[in-house]
């Protein structure tokens, strides 16, 4: 698939559309995008690779936006290998083209493919530039957003930056979809421990003239910007995003459960407008982590088991922990029929969380809710609601 972003720029990346999971953990219902861009000028580059599942369509992308021509530089902005993977095949392809990265792009390189580049290796640090003719390509370092090698490429001539993993969103480009939701599970699940490295990068390029921004999945950027780094901002400085409340529960036989489903009956009844329920064995935990980031309150339901908390529940917050999980409230309610250890263990891990209120009126109740427990869960409702 070809497209023109401005005269000289133009897309050619692929869609998978089988892909099941995006790093064999993330469910990719609507498949995903490998970007792909080629800038003519004087000298024609590349921007990055794609991944070895889709070589040859990108080839016959490639070949057609060339037009016979042939391409001067391969520009590596990350090495993962969903945006490296085709890059030998493209080397046999085309025995002239010269590859443009960091020394840390070089290194990994190394330990990814065994060729010979003596001659064809070009090492930018960050602030060089490459000259294709008209259009300047300036780059900038973005460690850690979200491998230690990446940066990031702003042309000058279009205004355009290239942002390698940043402002990217699962789904393939002809998917219908609202942006936000699947930009958000994409950052949070894969970039969300890098909120520091995030910031700086926003930091460098907040003085660029940006028309467009060219992420390496998912669309192009070229109207209302302002919103897309807006979110960025919030989502990388870990404040929530809206008000809402997510109720994450792990139910063994069903009662946490029911539990759980009660309270957000309660939230709703006193005006909570956007409460999310997961069930955590069954639902997608990517989605439940979006949410858990997404609001500022999170309420923890989970069932004792042996000892300790149901595991799906203690994936979750493992992975909320992993993440950086900051700047909420948090309420527990703790399911035990002969000793309740669910409450314990989830405040054990919750505790080494920064900056998390939690709240006066936890819930503990045996085996299936009493009225007594109701009252318990309306006053936590309450407190909730404050």
């Amino acid at each position: 698939m070809n497209k023109n972003i401005t005269e000289s720029v133009v897309y050619i990346g692929v869609d998978d559309k089988y892909l099941g999971l995006f790093e064999s953990q993330y469910d990719v219902p609507n498949g995903v995008s490998y970007n792909s861009y080629l800038i003519k000028d004087e000298k024609y580059a590349i921007m990055d690779s794609v991944d070895s599942r889709e070589t040859y369509q990108w080839f016959d992308n490639i070949d057609a936006a060339l037009e016979g021509k042939t391409p001067d530089y391969i520009i590596i902005q990350h090495m993962e290998p969903d945006h490296s993977g085709s890059l030998k095949d493209l080397l046999e392809k085309f025995p002239e083209i010269k590859v443009v990265g960091n020394a840390k792009t070089f290194a990994m390189m190394s330990q990814f493919f065994d060729f010979d580049l003596t001659d064809r290796k070009v090492i930018v640090k960050d602030g060089d530039t490459l000259e294709l003719g008209k259009h300047t390509l300036k780059f900038t370092t973005a460690p850690m957003v979200h491998w230690p090698e990446v940066m990031v490429t702003y042309d000058t001539a279009d205004k355009i930056l290239f942002t390698a993993d940043a402002f990217g969103k699962f789904g393939t480009l002809d998917t219908d979809e609202d942006w936000a939701c699947e930009a958000r599970r994409y950052y949070f699940n894969i970039v969300g421990k890098y909120g520091m490295q995030v910031q700086a990068l926003l930091k460098k390029s907040a003085a660029l003239d940006i028309k467009v921004i060219c992420p390496l999945h998912g669309p192009v950027l070229s109207e209302n910007l302002d919103y897309y780094i807006g979110k960025y901002n919030t989502w990388s400085s870990y404040e929530p995003e809206d008000k809402g409340v997510t109720i994450a529960y792990a139910s063994i036989h069903g009662n946490t459960g029911n539990a759980a489903k009660k309270l957000a009956e309660m939230l709703q009844s006193k005006g909570v407008e956007k409460v999310s329920v997961f069930d955590l064995a069954r639902d997608d935990m990517a989605e439940a982590i979006e949410d858990a980031f997404r609001y500022d309150r999170l309420v923890l339901a989970a069932a004792s088991y042996d000892g300790g908390v149901f595991m799906p529940m203690h994936d979750f917050l493992s992975r909320l922990a992993h993440k950086g999980y900051k700047k909420r409230t948090i309420a527990f309610v703790e399911n035990g029929t002969w000793a309740p250890s669910a409450m314990k263990t989830m405040k054990a891990i919750v505790d080494t969380m920064k900056d998390i209120t939690v709240c006066e009126n936890s819930v503990s109740f045996k085996s299936v809710l009493k009225d007594s427990d109701t009252q318990n869960l309306e006053k936590l409702a309450d407190e909730l609601t404050k």
